[in-house]
Parts: structure tokens; sequence; C-alpha cells
């Protein structure tokens, strides 16, 4: 399995995963579709060949594309059954040969075969994923406000994760820029995960399958690579975890394609 993260940040999002059969998926279009074109061009992928984007939910930095790159290309869009009115309402008509409905069974495209499940955010119904290719497994969980057991479980039998770092408290309740009711709903069970709360979570991760562990969705103004890498590794290794050994930690960027990720057997 491949995986590349085209963007990740408050102004888009979209995650690229291909299998070793050539299946070829995005989570989320975020971005409009002239920059996911581009995106996709350097990483040698054409977007003809895109079979689905899956979608977690409806906010903008998540959809912005889905629907003139679906009404081009014809690529199927994958929609919780809790979220096409939302959707559609959000985004505008996508083509109903492209509207693909799942719920909270697994499902499949080609040789990858797909579980959903809820994340706590504000917004109608949130999902992450995971994504597995016979014995591999990736697992997305951006734009939620708390762990849960389900949650960390996912994440816990997978081989690598996407998951949300994407404020240091401090630097935001400081932020003057942002009114306290917007910083409340940031910090509140529905928001975003802290780079304090991410640590809590990778530290459960710690002694079970993960490899490595991207770090998604930072806030541009809230925090930065340097802050939540420094924020989680002081946490990890005050728990008595040899980070180096144990996990290996990346940081997903808004303007740049992340490292290329590939999960063997």
């Amino acid at each position: 399995m491949r995986i590349c993260v085209l963007a990740s940040g408050s102004k888009g999002n979209s995650t690229f995963i291909e299998t070793t059969r050539g299946t070829k998926i995005l989570i989320d279009a975020g971005l409009s579709k002239s920059e996911l074109e581009q995106r996709l061009s350097k990483i040698e992928v054409m977007p003809t060949d895109i079979d689905a984007i899956l979608v977690t939910h409806e906010h903008s930095d998540h959809t912005k594309g889905i629907l003139q790159f679906s009404k081009k290309y014809g690529t199927k869009i994958y929609v919780h059954q809790k979220n096409w009115n939302t959707i559609l309402n959000k985004v505008g008509e996508i083509p109903l040969s492209s509207q693909v409905e799942f719920g909270d069974k697994m499902f499949a495209i080609n040789d990858l075969a797909i579980q959903s499940f809820q994340l706590d955010h504000d917004s109608n119904h949130c999902v992450g994923f995971s994504i597995y290719e016979n014995n591999k497994k990736f697992c997305t969980a951006t734009d939620l406000g708390h762990t849960t057991p389900t949650i960390l479980n996912e994440l816990k039998t997978s081989d690598f994760v996407l998951l949300e770092s994407n404020h240091d408290v401090i630097k935001l309740k400081n932020n003057q820029n942002y009114p306290a009711k917007l910083k409340n709903r940031i910090m509140s069970q529905h928001g975003h995960l802290s780079n304090e709360q991410t640590a809590e979570a990778i530290f459960e991760l710690l002694g079970n399958t993960p490899r490595g562990v991207i770090l998604a969705h930072l806030s541009e103004q809230n925090n930065s690579p340097e802050i939540a890498i420094q924020t989680i590794k002081q946490t990890l290794i005050s728990r008595g975890a040899n980070v180096e050994k144990e996990i290996r930690i990346d940081v997903a960027s808004q303007e740049h394609l992340s490292n290329i990720y590939r999960i063997k057997d």
C-alpha cells in the first residue's frame, strides 16, 4: 500500500492511497479541482485513475473539490448514509451516477476493504476510515474533539495512522485573533485534538501494531510542526518511551506533499 498526504490543514485536506494491484482512492478532496490535479501529477497519478473519493464530513476544507472533480472525471463519491443530504446542500448536485452510499458495515472498493467509524466533531456526521489491503491497514482520524476506546482500538491495529494534532493549547488561548467562542469550540469535545491530546493517544498505541503516525490538520495560527513534534515526543519520553525505536512521527503539510509511505507485508 502506498500513501501520500496531498494536503492537510484548515485550507484543505486530501490523502491519496494506492494498492499493490493499482486501486487508487482519495480520502477527502478539500482542494480545488486544479490543485488536486497538480498535486496528483507530482506523484505521477492521472485524475482519471482515481477510483473513488471517500468523504469524512461536509466541511469545505474536506469537500471543496469533489463536485468539479466528479463532474469532469466521473469519479465515484462515497459518503456515509447519514451525510448525503448535508453534502449535497453544501457542495451542489453531484451527478447521481457518481453518488455511492455506505453505512456502518465494512464495504469494498476493488481490492480494498474499508470500515468507517464515527468521530466526535461539530459536523453532521464525521467519520474516520480504516483501509485494508489484505493484512495491511491504514487508519485516518482527523477532525475530532476527543478519542474514544473504539477509535483507539482502530488505531492500535493499524500499520500506519494519520491522526489530527491541531493546536497548542497555550498558543490558541493567547491568540488575540480568535474570539472566545471559536477558541471554546476548537477545545471542546466536538472540536479538534490538541498536541497534548494527540500525545496521549499515541502513547496508547505504543507496543501495538502502528509503525508510524502522520500528524495532520495542524493549525497554521495555533501550532507548528516543531511545536507539535516537540510536545508529543516530550510527553512520550516523560512516560518512559523510547520514541526513536518505538514509533515514527512525521507531520503532514498544508502547502506540500508528504513523504510517500509504503506499508509492506
